[in-house]
């Protein structure tokens, strides 16, 4: 089972976690987030039900394009395609080029866990403490 780990943390926490790792000043643990969101909120409106309903009919269906996928789901193209290019950033979906410009998405993960932490996150307190 291919899990994605994520987490919580204000952009500017990322920023300055991201620019250390480039830097070379921090190296993330196995088992950190890979895949960070600014907010619970922010979390649950990409992970909503109807969203997670939409990854496992990707992931059951296997659908060669969006509008096969629109059609399977019940929904417009273009909302499907608004939503499949934010889960796209977030690493939920990969969208390939097909024939004739189609894409077809496919679900990349089994599961995602969020790890919420009341304290710094791992990495990101270094992080900030290493930022210029």
């Amino acid at each position: 089972m291919k899990t994605l780990i994520t987490g919580i943390a204000k952009y500017e926490r990322m920023k300055a976690r991201t620019m250390a790792i480039a830097r070379g000043k921090y190296k993330p643990a196995k088992g950190e987030p890979t895949v960070w969101f600014t907010s619970v909120e922010s979390f649950a409106k990409v992970l909503s039900e109807r969203n997670c309903e939409l990854l496992a009919l990707i992931a059951r269906e296997k659908p060669d394009s969006l509008t096969e996928l629109a059609e399977l789901a019940g929904r417009k193209k273009s909302n499907l395609s608004r939503t499949l290019k934010t889960m796209s950033r977030y690493g939920l979906v990969d969208l390939t080029a097909g024939e004739r410009g189609r894409l077809i998405p496919r679900v990349t993960y089994d599961q995602v866990r969020l790890d919420v932490s009341l304290t710094p996150a791992p990495g990101l307190g270094e992080a900030a403490e290493l930022a210029p």
